[in-house]
């Protein structure tokens, strides 16, 4: 056998025996939105809407003609999405929703990740492409690109004139039970980054926050030893909408017509992360935290030491 003939051997079974490239993850860009369900849409309506002062720019009905879900936006890429509930007295979080350039890339990055994801992406009755996983807490999560022909893309620069509390979704929070899981699945394998840890009282971990890789949102991991329950629930799946200016937004919603669908006090507090914010809560107990985005005196505040609660 001539060397050349013996080279193209050796060469074809290199490539026989290589194992192809590991797929590669695609960019995941920020928090697309928080899904809720609701007991009164009208209700509902007012609070987000008329009160927080942020647009519907469409919704989605069923066959029979009533509501299936509705749009508010927050800006041009990040909404909340408002169902219809389907049983009351229930956990209100439907899902969460992250952003990302390539869903199908997504999807079959996750998949060789041991993720379960579906057969193929979908795509939604607003023309986005989509497809649902689900983390280890059992929460659903869908993974969302924004396609040129959607409703999304559609409305750009639409329903963003009103008096809106804040251009911003900061983040989400979600209750956490199983810490290690949660920071495998959404640190190990999504990519996001911890940025701070936090306690109230020094002795047990209460909150974890993590950045997407490729922009600024984040999750607030809510850590829980027992079950939490539905009161509670409503607060520590929340939604953090980002104001430059606490005093100014709560001046804002004080004076607004709609200031009696908020029926606490608003009270502006410290948190233990030393920034200013101030908690809202829709008709169903649903929290809304308006946070300003530095601490009081522009310095980073130290992250906790203390152990997870589980």
């Amino acid at each position: 056998m001539n060397r050349t003939l013996l080279s193209s051997f050796v060469f074809a079974a290199m490539c026989v025996a290589a194992p192809p490239d590991a797929p590669k993850r695609p960019k995941i860009l920020g928090v697309a939105h928080i899904a809720i369900s609701v007991h009164d849409i009208e209700k509902s309506r007012t609070f987000y809407k008329d009160f927080l002062g942020f647009g519907e720019p469409y919704k989605l009905d069923k066959p029979d003609g009533s509501l299936s879900l509705t749009f508010i936006k927050i800006n041009e890429r990040q909404y909340i999405e408002l169902f219809p509930e389907k049983a009351p007295n229930t956990d209100r979080l439907v899902h969460i929703s992250l952003e990302t350039d390539d869903a199908e890339a997504m999807r079959v990055y996750l998949a060789s990740k041991g993720v379960k994801v579906p057969e193929k992406v979908g795509k939604g009755r607003i023309k986005n492409s989509n497809f649902m996983i689900t983390d280890p807490d059992g929460h659903l999560v869908e993974i969302v690109q924004y396609e040129p022909d959607s409703w999304t893309v559609r409305e750009k620069g639409k329903f963003m004139d009103g008096p809106r509390v804040s251009t911003r979704i900061a983040h989400v929070g979600i209750a956490v039970g199983k810490l290690d899981e949660a920071m495998k699945f959404y640190g190990e394998i999504l990519g996001m980054q911890e940025t701070w840890r936090g306690s109230r009282e020094g002795k047990v971990l209460d909150w974890v926050n993590m950045r997407v890789p490729d922009g600024k949102d984040y999750l607030e991991f809510m850590l829980y030893d027992q079950k939490p329950n539905l009161t509670r629930l409503g607060t520590m799946h929340h939604i953090c909408l980002e104001v430059p200016d606490i005093e100014k937004a709560k001046a804002q919603l004080e004076t607004n017509p709609a200031r009696a669908i908020q029926t606490k006090p608003m009270e502006i507090k410290t948190g233990t992360n030393r920034k200013r914010q101030m908690n809202l809560f829709d008709p169903d107990g649903t929290r809304t935290e308006v946070m300003e985005p530095g601490t009081i005196d522009g310095k980073p505040t130290p992250p906790a030491t203390a152990k997870p609660p589980r």
